[in-house]
């Protein structure tokens, strides 16, 4: 008798079912079982197919469905964006894998093919995160800051009606589209660090499944590792999901092996005030790696910063 297919859990977006689809054709190919992509829909999706704002408690709702439709068994695997993960595990699930993580950098999508620094001052610019809004106060560009929320059509169709100059986004989510050729600007993680695991997916699956082992095979150890690391950051620094901190991971070809070097800033609300470091270490001491380094970043004032207006 042939398995069943693997039911894999996903919300109804464009950019999630993309996702999805690309983790199914994986597990098609490594593990060689049929699967079928089960939607979840959320009170989050219904508010925004509403045109509701939900302030702070979108991704925490998109994960908890996902989260539940696992544990009652309605779904065999969930793909979730990993940087929407809360730091702490989640009791009875495992993230079986990690795949090969996308180009993780913000982009500007902006009016006439525009960078930020060629905007003129007070122009109106589209992000929904804190941390995009400190640090592109703390670049001094005298740009107009101005919350947005939805998906990437929603967020870009703002600047091609006029009513911002420029959005800035993840450019994975962009490039998992096909539509990476629409941001007008890639922005250097010296100005700007996304978020800790950006542009990364997270395979999370029960952990008494069997399935779990099985999963293994597409995670990619590199990947996992400059997660690993800046989300060791996030939850020594405390900083939530919500929280204006930026860290960046990557593996390195260094004399004697592989090198992890990790970067990563906490502002104040307003950007003027800001602890950046940087670390490095063993890939195998990822999370260790992180710690320490968010450790330094609270010795130097890092846990004051979240006060300052």
């Amino acid at each position: 008798m042939s398995e069943r297919p693997l039911r894999i859990g996903t919300r109804a977006s464009a950019l999630a079912t993309t996702q999805s689809g690309h983790v199914a054709d994986a597990v098609r190919a490594r593990l060689g079982r049929e699967v079928e992509l089960v939607e979840i829909t959320t009170d989050g999706d219904r508010s925004q197919a509403a045109g509701t704002s939900l302030v702070g408690s979108a991704t925490g709702v998109f994960v908890g469905a996902l989260r539940e439709a696992l544990h009652d068994g309605r779904v065999d695997i969930a793909v979730h964006s990993l940087k929407d993960l809360p730091t702490a595990p989640a009791p009875g699930l495992v993230v079986a894998a990690i795949p090969p993580r996308e180009d993780p950098r913000d982009v500007v999508v902006a009016r006439d093919g525009l960078t930020l620094g060629e905007l003129p001052v007070g122009s109106r610019v589209g992000t929904g995160s804190p941390r995009r809004v400190s640090q592109l106060h703390a670049l001094g560009l005298g740009l107009e800051l101005v919350p947005v929320r939805g998906n990437v059509d929603t967020r870009i169709a703002k600047v091609r009606d006029g009513e911002l100059d420029a959005v800035v986004l993840a450019r994975a989510g962009l490039a998992r589209l096909g539509r990476a050729e629409e941001a007008t600007e890639v922005l250097d993680p010296l100005q700007v660090l996304p978020a800790p695991g950006q542009g990364a997916l997270a395979i999370e699956c029960r952990a008494d499944d069997d399935l779990a082992t099985a999963l293994a095979v597409l995670d990619d150890p590199a990947t996992r590792a400059a997660v690993e690391a800046e989300r060791a950051v996030l939850a020594t620094l405390e900083g939530g999901c919500s929280a204006p901190i930026g860290a960046l991971a990557e593996v390195v070809e260094g004399e004697d092996g592989d090198e992890l070097w990790v970067r990563a800033i906490a502002l104040s609300r307003d950007g003027a005030l800001s602890v950046r470091m940087s670390a490095s270490g063993a890939p195998a001491d990822a999370a260790g790696v992180g710690i320490r380094l968010a450790g330094e970043m609270l010795a130097d004032g890092a846990g004051q910063l979240e006060t300052e207006e």
